[in-house]
């Protein structure tokens, strides 16, 4: 059975957050961890947090790969995670591109970020608490989605992403309890 806690949740970007961003990664032979991606989860995950992937795929419109690439690099990325006590608890992707195909892929228009869509959808199927929820991606589109959901947003700029995970974490938590601010 799901677990219907409310909990505050942790929106991760794929590409450039979890996996060096090499363009149109789609293959487990692609994929070459961010340092500090697999340890960062797993804190989250300790820390009680959901953790979702939201991630563009236009390569999909474009023609490179297929959904069912995406869905298996997926399934092969939690495995390895699940290898270090690490989970992503649910994962959402966009298709669609205005230039490419973009009546074929028009019902996900609206998640493709800086469009919301992505996050307010995993929000809805997973009882999320705002307060404390944080997007981290390597893209000003990812800070708008945040926004645009009413959660804070997190530009990331490389280094050990275990350690911005640590810092949003006790960042948080001083919110939360009221003597400071986050961001």
């Amino acid at each position: 059975m799901a677990d219907l806690t409310l909990r505050p949740a942790a929106f991760l970007d794929r590409d450039g957050i979890l996996n060096e961003d090499i363009g149109y990664a789609h293959r487990a032979n692609q994929i070459t961890w961010i340092p500090g991606a697999i340890a960062a989860v797993r804190r989250l995950n300790r820390s009680g947090y959901r953790v979702f992937v939201v991630t563009n795929q236009a390569g999909i419109a474009r023609g490179l790969y297929g959904a069912d690439d995406v869905e298996n690099l997926h399934r092969w990325m939690a495995d390895r995670l699940a290898e270090h006590s690490a989970r992503i608890d649910d994962w959402r992707y966009s298709p669609f591109h205005p230039e490419h195909q973009p009546e074929r892929f028009a019902a996900y228009a609206h998640w493709r970020k800086p469009a919301p869509g992505m996050l307010l959808d995993l929000m809805e199927h997973w009882p999320t608490r705002r307060v404390g929820s944080f997007m981290i991606g390597d893209r000003d589109s990812d800070v708008e989605a945040a926004k645009a959901a009413g959660i804070a947003g997190h530009l990331y700029t490389g280094g050990d992403l275990d350690a911005v995970v640590a810092f949003l974490l006790e960042q948080t938590t001083v919110e939360k309890s009221g003597t400071g601010e986050l961001g």
